[in-house]
């Protein structure tokens, strides 16, 4: 081989502006094609056709519209004053109140969305573990229900002293939740059953268990009363409030930022969570590499479980402090798929997405207060993030994003030159 055609096959360095532009466009490209382009693609896209609902059901946008022909400006006005105005208050309700007249009451309605968050961490924490092993844990409904069943009886028929009645109370949750995972996990490692099917019955069979043991005096229902509510919880028992009695946020946050951090430490840096992960990828590889694949299953469940529990323990001690019923749950157990989808089913992801959903259920109030659109409008917000996150191609078309792992037109011309 001679010298030129060996300097020919050698791949050519570029050095310059134009090597600097290359790799700032290869970053680019990479981070708009990967799958946190197509989360927020979702969001602004389930944004956009909430504008278009909002607009739809203003009064002022439906009469300007009987004269668009004549003074065409006086609809796109009613437009933008519907739409800004729902989303000026839903930022006002869930993160920053322009019109408060004190610092500590313009900060309520942050501390509002992270106190609506905090259940949502956690059960999007369990939820997300399920998904990167390959199960699909729709269960979260029951999971709490249980453990609001075993930590509130702990919170409000014991006495035990300050912080360990907490603790007792935090701990029976969530062997509660991972409990009635783990009955999934078993019948899926034992008999083969979907799990899928397995925790959708099991939530209807924790929510009328609930029913009955607060219905039934001398269980949980309260003594003395007839009403299907538990007594209220011990004041040893119930989480104290971080920023004092102004503010709802109570230390259940800071149990969930401690399971965000002890979720990514187990998926990234132990050798279950590895496990998880190759069983999640391909079980029939994970076995033959020595991995016991139904043991891996029930652990799964079990974890999943566990970290849902501490959400419905959470709303026990933290939120519901006064008793709690059959709604115990507030919905927390199936937004929480919505929150693994969205965060991608890694633990920051399910952070950022549990904020984002804890303020539209702040904010959702604040908005249909100030300026009448239907809160239902948020829940379709919601329904339509999941809809175009299932829908990739969709979000990739319409945002003109890249496929993963496809190369820029430059350097695809630049290596048909090189092979020419």
């Amino acid at each position: 081989m001679s010298a030129a055609q060996a300097a020919a096959e050698r791949p050519q360095q570029h050095h310059g502006p134009e090597a600097g532009d290359d790799r700032w466009r290869e970053a680019l490209r990479r981070i708009v094609s990967g799958s946190w382009a197509v989360s927020l693609g979702a969001v602004v896209l389930a944004i956009l056709v909430g504008s278009i609902m909002i607009a739809a059901t203003d009064q002022g946008v439906r009469t300007a519209i009987g004269y668009f022909g004549a003074r065409p400006q006086d609809t796109f006005s009613a437009i933008g004053t519907a739409v800004g105005g729902a989303y000026s208050s839903l930022f006002r309700g869930a993160v920053w109140d322009f019109h408060a007249t004190s610092f500590g009451n313009a900060i309520r309605p942050l501390t509002d969305s992270l106190t609506q968050a905090t259940p949502l961490i956690t059960a999007g924490l369990g939820v997300a573990v399920g998904f990167r092993a390959g199960q699909f844990n729709i269960g979260g409904r029951g999971q709490m229900l249980m453990a609001a069943v075993a930590g509130g009886w702990i919170g409000f028929g014991l006495n035990l002293p300050p912080v360990i009645h907490m603790l007792v109370a935090i701990a029976a949750g969530i062997i509660g939740g991972a409990i009635w995972a783990g009955v999934a996990g078993v019948l899926k490692a034992t008999t083969g059953a979907h799990e899928v099917i397995v925790t959708i019955m099991l939530n209807y069979v924790a929510f009328y268990i609930l029913g009955y043991l607060l219905a039934t005096p001398g269980l949980l229902q309260a003594p003395g009363s007839s009403n299907p509510k538990t007594a209220p919880m011990k004041p040893n028992a119930i989480m104290p409030l971080l920023l004092g009695p102004k503010f709802a946020l109570h230390w259940g946050f800071i149990f969930a930022l401690l399971a965000v951090a002890f979720t990514w430490w187990l998926l990234e840096r132990s050798r279950l969570g590895f496990e998880f992960r190759a069983v999640g990828e391909n079980p029939a590889a994970a076995r033959v590499a020595g991995i016991d694949v139904k043991r891996t299953t029930v652990a799964v469940m079990l974890v999943g479980g566990a970290l849902v529990g501490l959400a419905g323990v959470t709303q026990v001690l933290g939120t519901t402090t006064t008793g709690f019923g059959d709604g115990i749950d507030a919905g927390v157990g199936f937004d929480a798929i919505t929150v693994a989808l969205l965060g991608r089913s890694t633990p920051l992801g399910v952070l950022g997405a549990a904020i984002l959903f804890g303020a539209f259920r702040a904010g959702g109030a604040t908005m249909q207060a100030a300026v009448g659109v239907p809160i239902e409008i948020v829940q379709v917000v919601q329904a339509l993030i999941v809809l175009f996150i299932a829908a990739p191609p969709l979000v990739r078309a319409v945002f003109r994003l890249p496929q993963p792992g496809s190369r820029p037109r430059r350097a695809a011309a630049t290596a048909a030159e090189v092979a020419a």
